[in-house]
């Protein structure tokens, strides 16, 4: 199975994934605390989170699988949805919780 493959399979079988730096308890970096935190705040408490320095293929790979050159990217039902910068206003509109609850 190719990283892009395995990337289409997690974005696939999981309602929420997030791909990080670092974990949800223990984020590696501001920008991944926040996206975790809000999914928090949104009442999310299953998700699949992948830590992209623990494996460097995923890290590349997830950047060429979504066409966005950022972590974290935020995926619900298989679609990207972006960004810290993008989840967060997501959620200030209401946006994010909408979706979240489909």
């Amino acid at each position: 199975m190719t990283v892009l493959e395995k990337i289409k399979q997690q974005v696939t079988n999981n309602k929420v994934v997030l791909y990080m730096k670092g974990d949800p308890k223990f984020p590696l970096c501001g920008f991944s605390g926040r996206a975790a935190k809000i999914l928090s705040l949104c009442g999310v408490k299953e998700y699949l989170s992948i830590n992209v320095l623990a494996d460097d293929e995923i890290r590349q790979g997830i950047k060429e699988y979504s066409n966005w050159p950022t972590i974290p990217q935020l995926y619900i039902n298989g679609e990207l949805i972006g960004g810290s910068d993008i989840i967060a206003e997501m959620y200030e509109s209401g946006e994010l919780q909408q979706l979240l609850s489909k």
